[in-house]
């Protein structure tokens, strides 16, 4: 087999992660590699935030105040850095906003392998309705061509006795021929 269908295979999500994170410059490497994405026209239709320390009290507060709430929301604490993916829409009619939204999750599903692959812990979250939400927006400073699709929780990988995979895919499933006329 291959590296990347390794990777593919062995990838899961890590929700309970350690402390540990990735210094800026490793995120720099792993980003260059994830934006290599099939991106029609290389329009690069996405942005990533970075948010470590103070941004995730930040980000818990503009989520507890989407909600309505006071205080702020302790679900950012659950990991040292977190990434958030933004679409980033050009105005072009030859690239549809869905394709360019397609290719920011993209991005984020590779970041996410690669990640993974250099041995560390990630979990993609969305805040539901929330995430698109005007207030938690204005937290990322997002302009009005970028909407929030989700973050990307990273840290290290903590230590298991049974390390738990995912089931596999029964590919057959999801594969099919396209019908005669």
């Amino acid at each position: 087999m291959s590296g990347a269908l390794d990777a593919a295979l062995a990838r899961r999500s890590w929700s309970k992660v350690t402390d540990e994170a990735p210094s800026h410059e490793e995120l720099l490497d792993f980003v260059a590699a994830a934006g290599r994405v099939a991106d029609h026209k290389s329009l690069h239709p996405w942005r990533l935030i970075e948010l470590r320390g103070a941004d995730r009290q930040r980000l818990g507060k503009a989520l507890n105040k989407a909600e309505g709430h006071k205080g702020s929301s302790s679900k950012p604490m659950r990991a040292p850095l977190i990434i958030a993916v933004v679409a980033s829409y050009s105005k072009t009619h030859k690239v549809p906003r869905w394709e360019q939204e397609a290719v920011a999750s993209g991005v984020a599903h590779v970041l996410s392998l690669v990640l993974d692959e250099a041995g560390w812990g990630v979990f993609w979250r969305t805040a539901g309705e929330h995430t698109r939400s005007k207030i938690v927006a204005k937290a990322h400073g997002l302009k009005k061509s970028e909407e929030l699709l989700g973050w990307l929780y990273v840290g290290g990988k903590p230590k298991r006795s049974r390390p738990t995979r995912r089931k596999g895919v029964d590919a057959t499933r999801f594969v099919s021929r396209m019908p005669k006329g």
